[in-house]
């Protein structure tokens, strides 16, 4: 009996619920990372909700939003990129949280979530015997995609915070080292034959203090380095974008390339 080669692919592909990794997905992260920045920092400092409330809020609709995607039947880009923001919003105010009001400080907040997220992927890995975005094709799976995704998120807001503030880079400078990292990255995953799971996960860490900075740099003080954008203008431009980038390129589940 002959069988459609193809078959199994789009088999694989149906069951995923995670985006196909191409260089839209970046964009769109970025912006996303973006957002979570200047949309936490408009509710908890804006509106004079502070870092815990916000902090309350969000981490509602992060819940609200991951279990609809883990019982979504299928990849829906919307949905998906809804609980991506979700994840950069509470991050963002919960690392604020701790870092400013628990009063941790940013660089005793980026060792505590860079241990979280290190044993996040590590028990991912010991219980699922990979952490590749490729198998993420059930509910448990689903599960730790989205707490890394958590943690990693939350880690990001801190670093960046870490990088530009204690560390004195600024935002112009925090924005030229994550993105020669991320460029360092492009060329390893071009150049060489490094893990391209851990490529992507490295990737994926170092977008979000790099919209960070990006966030920061539009909203803070022209005195403070910023440009002095309204949170509200420049998240409402951040998602407008996202928006455009999601209706006008078509997105497709992940499948397995092995």
């Amino acid at each position: 009996m002959n069988e459609n080669p193809i078959q199994p692919s789009l088999a694989q592909r149906s069951l995923s619920k995670v985006p196909e990794i191409t260089l839209i997905f970046w964009i769109i992260k970025i912006a996303a990372t973006t957002l979570g920045e200047t949309g936490g920092d408009a509710l908890s400092m804006s509106m004079n909700l502070g870092y815990l409330v916000s902090t309350a809020i969000f981490a509602v609709v992060f819940l609200i939003a991951v279990s609809a995607q883990v019982s979504a039947r299928r990849f829906n880009p919307v949905l998906y990129w809804v609980t991506i923001v979700a994840t950069t919003t509470v991050g963002t105010t919960l690392a604020d949280f701790a870092d400013r009001s628990l009063g941790i400080g940013y660089a005793g907040g980026t060792s505590i979530l860079l241990l979280l997220l290190m044993l996040s992927l590590a028990i991912w890995y010991r219980t699922m015997g990979t952490v590749s975005v490729d198998s993420v094709k059930s509910p448990k799976a689903e599960m730790f995609y989205w707490v890394t995704i958590m943690f990693s998120q939350t880690l990001g807001t801190a670093l960046g915070d870490w990088t530009a503030d204690t560390a004195g880079l600024g935002y112009l400078g925090g924005m030229m080292v994550f993105g020669a990292l991320l460029a360092t990255l492009v060329a390893a995953y071009y150049w060489t034959r490094m893990s391209r799971t851990m490529l992507f996960w490295a990737a994926f860490i170092l977008t979000r203090p790099l919209g960070a900075v990006v966030g920061d740099f539009l909203d803070k003080p022209l005195q403070a380095g910023g440009l002095a954008m309204s949170r509200f203008g420049a998240s409402a431009a951040l998602m407008t974008l996202m928006v455009a980038c999601i209706l006008l390129v078509p997105q497709r589940a992940a499948a397995r390339n092995h």
